[in-house]
């Protein structure tokens, strides 16, 4: 697990004992896996009187640098003994190892289904539908009579369990200028594979 030296400094940081007492470190500890875990939590998990004594820029820099190695800790799927040797390294004391290693084992699942979440592929399009409008009128009441379309992209995310739908309205040209550009796709992808 490899961070980099800011992260790596803010981690150091928050190993001292100086910087930050024992209650200081599992306010910041339990602060740093509740914004990563929980969507609604914001920067209040860092108002909590106990850290208000400590300086507002160290505090941040540090609970980045929490939040960095949790989420490395994570997407590497390491295990304890790994996160410990990591944290000896960073000048951590027993305590401190044993805390932050506990705190990473209670949240180990929801950890790895946040990171499994992110998307790393575009979606594909499974299905397309389309409507017929007909305006007759504008809001300023000004009649119009044009035709449009109104098409439902129909996705899928590999990546992620949602099946959004992506809507548009166009008019006739607009279509038939997509229907074009999609011919022409699919002429130069075929083109690709013949070679």
């Amino acid at each position: 697990m490899e961070l980099s030296e800011s992260v790596q400094r803010g981690i150091q940081t928050l190993a001292d004992p100086g910087s930050f007492d024992s209650n200081a470190f599992a306010l910041l500890l339990r602060a740093a896996f509740q914004s990563l875990l929980d969507a609604r939590a914001d920067e209040a998990a860092l108002d909590h009187p106990y850290l208000k004594q400590i300086d507002p820029v160290v505090l941040k820099h540090c609970h980045a640098a929490a939040a960095t190695c949790i989420l490395e800790a994570g997407k590497h799927q390491v295990d304890k003994s790994t996160l410990s040797t990591y944290l000896e390294d960073c000048k951590f004391d027993r305590e401190r190892i044993e805390l932050f290693c506990t705190e990473y084992q209670n949240n180990k699942n929801s950890l790895e289904t946040l990171l499994g979440s992110i998307g790393r592929s575009l979606p594909h399009i499974t299905d397309v539908s389309w409507r017929l409008e007909y305006q007759i009128k504008t809001n300023q009441l000004h009649k119009m009579y044009r035709p449009g379309y109104l098409v439902t992209l129909n996705v899928e995310n590999n990546d992620s369990q949602s099946y959004p739908e992506i809507n548009f309205s166009c008019n006739m040209e607009q279509l038939q200028d997509l229907v074009g550009k999609l011919k022409d796709a699919s002429k130069s992808l075929e083109r690709a594979t013949q070679l």
